[in-house]
């Protein structure tokens, strides 16, 4: 046997006992046999270089030296799910599903893993890269850290596609965490909050020797990808078991959202059983075709549903209720709390809304208060024990000034919470401003982060976000912590900031109610901030989906001279305030006015790129047929009653030629 088939069958020999050992949780090997076995292989490696894989078994014990981690952008975006709380809420989703879908819908219910995301991207069987979720977009590149976790094959087995992505939740077993505390400890080191933050933590370690120390493992859920050949979700998890993926063996097929209560009610009382932490279960439409005609909405996708079990709740003393000034002058009340154990984490503050929650629920300070950490990511106060109040107790008077600036706080007509209007001179307001600015959402600033910002704004050297573009590496230079390269990829990355999309820097002007999706609607729309600066109110709410409180927000911020002033900063310093001529190329008004629905399977364009064509050339997509639909674009194997609405409805249908050939023309 030559040494390149000595290498080639150790691979192999190791890969499999590891498929054995991490997935399968069988061993035909000792521990003992196996690091001798991999003590050959790397021996042998080291020797001929010229046989170098990086996909190899021995790299499984890390090595690698990552200091910045490169931002990928997601193929295919890895949206989040929508929350259910309860029996009434699921059925409510069923009838949505039902509404849009024909024929008979399945469920495959899996449990919710408490970690952190990540999607895996494998060519002709061969793990090419990690990233994790980030926003959905883009993520971070974490290949080197995640190949040292053994249960995620490095090569496939089997009948798998040539391309595709797999997502899933990389966690931290309790026994595993356990034993992490237990030794961190034993050296005098705190011990870790939780397993959740601990497995997303490990994974922006720079020195991945150091992440295949850690008992990580990899449960993988979903498949994307184009023409992958598989007709359900179900089939997707069984497949992935064969290709070599640690798939949990709860997940089940049901077929009435009945059958799916029945699983949530079991694993709400065994989940505790688990080696795991879960906090829920994720109920999914399993038709992979039903799943493309339901769609997503700009969060979520319209076929999947979390159920989360019942939130933890815990009492304790609330001591002060203080208050935060946000970005747009919105005051929010907090709760100081005794610190108290909830839901694995030590929670010392709570959100208490606003003034009317805190009257509503009578809270006051010294109060014994019942906390709640469910679905909501920031724990909440949702009772008080009238039982442990003192007898001296005064109610909670609301505070009355900004507690930055001294300004009195205004709350209008219709609105929940107070505001300070002192725009301009509020120091968490001008803060905050600039890090929404910067954030990876907006303008995604590389090598300035929020506490920078903060130095920048209280060093005097800048007041606004337009200020940024003019900021020279010697002026910052003397700023705490900032070293020659720290300031060097702070200039760049400002620099490199104007590259961004004018739909991106729109939202990161910070306008009220402007989010991602409006921006975008926006941007498309107006085509350039001078465009939208001169538009009326009453244009703006003509605007599909742009409602009066957007079109009154955005007149108003563009009333203020000061925010204009720094719109034409931006301009000056080559910031894009228009939609690029590559991307205007690409698009046309030839479908402005009209809305579309796209059923059934198509054979030349997918699903994704039709609706993209549709919305590029001024159309509307929308999920089900109403009066208001203009063309129905049909597939193969449409439903029946889809097909039949649209002819009682008189609505034009359309074959995929048809509808390529009214773009062409």
């Amino acid at each position: 046997m030559s040494i390149e088939e000595k290498i080639k069958e150790l691979r192999e020999e190791l890969q499999q006992h590891n498929y054995n050992y991490y997935v399968l949780d069988t061993s035909e090997i000792s521990d003992y046999d196996f690091d001798m076995k991999l003590k050959e292989l790397q021996a042998l490696e080291a020797k001929h270089p010229e046989f170098d894989d990086e996909n190899s078994p021995s790299k499984r014990v890390g090595g690698e030296i990552t200091k910045n981690f490169k931002t990928v952008p997601h193929e295919f975006r890895m949206y989040s799910l929508s929350n259910s709380y309860s029996k009434e809420e699921l059925e409510e989703w069923e009838k949505r599903i039902q509404k849009i879908v024909d024929g008979k819908v399945e469920y495959v219910c899996e449990l919710k893993y408490d970690g952190a995301s990540i999607s895996l991207f494998y060519e002709n069987g061969v793990l090419k890269n990690a990233v994790t979720r980030g926003d959905g977009f883009q993520g971070d590149d974490v290949t080197h850290n995640i190949k040292t976790i053994r249960s995620i094959p490095l090569k496939l087995k089997g009948d798998f596609p040539e391309k595709f992505y797999i997502r899933g939740e990389i966690i931290l077993p309790l026994e595993g965490f356990t034993q992490m505390n237990a030794e961190r400890v034993e050296i005098g080191e705190e011990p870790y909050a939780n397993p959740r933050n601990t497995a997303s933590g490990s994974l922006k370690l720079q020195d991945s020797a150091e992440v295949a120390k850690r008992p990580l493992e990899c449960f993988l859920y979903n498949l994307a990808g184009n023409h992958l050949g598989i007709e359900t979700q179900f089939e997707a998890l069984q497949k992935a078991r064969k290709w070599g993926f640690k798939v949990p063996a709860e997940s089940e097929l049901k077929k009435s959202t009945d059958e799916v209560l029945d699983y949530v009610n079991y694993w709400d009382k065994h989940r505790h059983d688990l080696p795991y932490e879960t906090d829920g279960v994720v109920v999914k439409v399993n038709s992979i075709r039903q799943q493309e005609e339901l769609g997503h909405t700009a969060k979520s996708p319209r076929w999947a549903m979390a159920y989360k079990f019942k939130a933890e709740q815990e009492s304790t003393v609330l001591h002060k209720i203080t208050y935060q000034v946000g970005r747009t002058g919105a005051i929010t009340p907090v709760a100081n709390l005794e610190p108290v154990q909830l839901a694995g984490t030590v929670v010392k503050r709570a959100s208490l809304h606003n003034a009317d929650q805190i009257a509503k629920l009578d809270i006051r300070e010294k109060d014994t208060v019942f906390v709640e950490k469910g679905g909501e990511i920031i724990p909440k106060i949702v009772g008080v024990d009238f039982t442990k109040r003192a007898q001296d107790s005064q109610p909670t008077a609301y505070a009355t000034e900004c507690p930055e600036c001294g300004t009195q706080l205004v709350r209008k007509e219709g609105e929940a919470q107070h505001y300070c209007l002192n725009t301009n001179g509020c120091p968490p307001q001008i803060v905050g401003r600039i890090q929404h600015f910067i954030s990876r959402k907006a303008m995604d600033i590389e090598g300035l982060g929020g506490e920078t910002v903060a130095l920048l704004v209280n060093a005097g050297l800048i007041e606004n976000y337009a200020d940024l573009y003019q900021l020279k590496k010697e002026d910052i230079l003397p700023l705490e912590r900032m070293a020659e390269k720290s300031a060097d990829n702070l200039i760049n990355g400002i620099q490199k900031s104007k590259e961004i999309p004018f739909e991106r820097v729109l939202f990161a002007l910070g306008i009220r109610y402007v989010g991602e999706t409006v921006a975008k609607k926006l941007a498309k729309h107006f085509k350039s901030i001078d465009a939208l600066m001169q538009a009326s109110e009453e244009e703006l709410v003509n605007l599909d989906e742009i409602g009066e409180r957007i079109a009154w927000s955005v007149k108003e911020f563009f009333q203020v001279e000061a925010n204009c002033e720094n719109v034409q900063k931006l301009k000056e310093q080559g910031v894009q305030m228009e939609i690029s001529a590559e991307k205007m190329a690409n698009q046309t008004d030839l479908l402005s006015g009209n809305s579309f629905v796209i059923s059934g399977v198509f054979e030349k364009i997918s699903r994704n790129d039709l609706k993209k064509m549709i919305e590029d050339n001024g159309g509307k997509v929308s999920s089900s047929i109403s009066s208001k639909t203009n063309y129905l674009v049909a597939g193969e194997n449409m439903g029946p009653s889809k097909l039949a609405k649209a002819e009682k409805l008189g609505t034009s249908i359309l074959s995929e030629d048809e509808f390529l050939e009214m773009l062409a023309k």
